[in-house]
């Protein structure tokens, strides 16, 4: 069957189902998603790229000034998803093109790149995210917790009265987690006041980054519907947790279908045993890429000027924040950037948040990590104390360092990185440093009334 005739054959059946728009979707260099919406008589045409975009009109994604020509969205037909809040609709992630080729500074092309590189090496790589977000409502003191009952005590964490006051917004949301095929198998109330955290299964990784970049669409979506505000902002509240969206990283041999981080099917090797670690030395030589590349990799894992509030010991909060401060890793230690859990064979990032762009969180990655199987890196001792009450960084390890500080540490280290422009592109590295030093010049300069409060008659 020729695309065309995919394409009409996908029309008749939507059509047939009650859908009567169709999305093609791709997102900026934020992760926001942007669209065109066509009836679905013309889902056909959209399919053979008939949207075109001036994306240059968009911060970060190149092509800037109005001689270049458009890009085209060209729809993948895999990730056809009808609304299932409303059904007349139909969504597609889609992949950006330029003069007929994928253009190199859309970020699922990006992705896309990343993983066809893992498939020469006959490895898929999946990927697993624990999305954490705020639902809040307006109120006549601003904005509160969903839950129209205050919780009182040291954290709402796990809560059952709070959880069920989340019923009625909670139990769309998840109802629909599982009609599309997600694999939902927990949700709960997190430790911020009207903070959650929905789990579901791990897929390929691309097909990860399109159900978040969905999933995301779809709880603003229901929770505007339920008269409220689904905030994916990484640290909302200075005195309460932050929104973090671990990565769960794993490779898979397409030829054995093992998983190569998988002790219990793969031979422990000499690294892991001399760490005293049950794991595979091909799960060490990753995380070692990782760490390896962990000040750059941070530019895309904690994209915004308010994700390095989140990530601190301790801040304003009256008791720890379970956010990595460290570059380091260590078995089931959920105080350094990388965790070997007990309970899954993977590597968990701990350190990404829920502003992610997440098809360049997982692209780059994947990058770090086999990067770091090539070269066989080292990751070191692992580190399996409380990294929180580490005070002489140095002793720690040769490895081990501080996390960015702030978003202008992170782009610094990736503007620096010679890695980083060999495998995304000096274009792209470019663009991207450029957005987010504006972004920090943006926040740095503007003096809050918290500051002259306390600086105007300081001295």
């Amino acid at each position: 069957m020729t695309d065309k005739e995919q394409a009409k054959e996908l029309q008749k059946k939507l059509a047939s189902e009650g859908v009567e728009y169709c999305y093609a979707t791709y997102v900026d260099v934020h992760g926001v998603s942007k669209t065109k919406c066509v009836p679905i008589s013309h889902l056909a045409h959209m399919i053979g790229g008939s949207e075109l975009f001036t994306v240059g009109a968009l911060e970060g994604m190149g092509l800037v000034g109005p001689h270049f020509d458009e890009c085209a969205a060209v729809p993948d037909l895999a990730s056809a998803t009808i609304l299932p809040w409303d059904r007349r609709y139909c969504w597609f992630a889609s992949d950006l093109h330029f003069h007929g080729e994928p253009y190199e500074n859309c970020s699922r092309v990006i992705l896309k790149k990343a993983a066809a590189k893992a498939a020469q090496k006959n490895l898929v790589f999946n990927l697993g995210i624990e999305p954490e977000f705020y639902v809040l409502r307006r109120s006549a003191d601003g904005l509160a917790p969903f839950q129209t009952e205050t919780f009182h005590g040291p954290t709402p964490a796990y809560d059952l009265h709070q959880i069920s006051l989340a019923g009625p917004f909670l139990e769309e949301l998840t109802r629909y987690v599982e009609e599309l095929g997600w694999g939902l198998y927990s949700f709960d109330q997190e430790g911020g006041h009207g903070q959650f955290e929905i789990d579901f299964g791990y897929a390929d990784v691309l097909t990860t980054a399109d159900r978040l970049t969905f999933f995301r669409f779809m709880v603003k979506s229901i929770a505007r519907k339920h008269g409220a505000v689904a905030s994916f902002m990484p640290k909302p509240f200075s005195n309460d947790f932050r929104s973090g969206a671990h990565h769960n990283m794993s490779l898979m041999d397409t030829a054995s279908k093992e998983n190569i981080f998988d002790a219990s099917v793969r031979p422990v090797g000499d690294l892991a045993r001399n760490y005293g670690l049950g794991a595979t030395d091909d799960t060490l030589h990753f995380a070692g890429g990782l760490l390896e590349h962990a000040q750059a990799l941070c530019a895309f894992t904690c994209p915004s000027y308010n994700s390095y509030k989140g990530l601190i010991a301790q801040g304003d909060m009256p008791d720890m924040s379970w956010a990595p401060v460290l570059q380091a890793y260590g078995r089931n230690n959920r105080s350094a950037m990388l965790r070997l859990p007990m309970n899954r064979p993977c590597i968990e990032n701990r350190a990404p948040d829920m502003s992610a762009n997440f098809y360049l969180s997982s692209a780059f990655s994947l990058y770090a990590g086999l990067d770091g199987l090539e070269r066989k890196v080292d990751p070191g001792q692992p580190l399996n104390d409380n990294l929180y009450l580490a005070r002489d960084i140095r002793s720690q390890g040769r490895n081990v360092r501080r996390l960015p500080r702030t978003l202008l540490e992170a782009s610094d280290a990736l503007d620096e990185s010679s890695f980083a422009r060999s495998v995304l592109g000096e274009e792209f590295i470019d663009i991207y440093v450029a957005q987010k030093r504006k972004e920090w010049d943006a926040q740095f300069y503007t003096v809050t009334p918290v500051e002259r409060d306390k600086y105007l008659t300081f001295v």
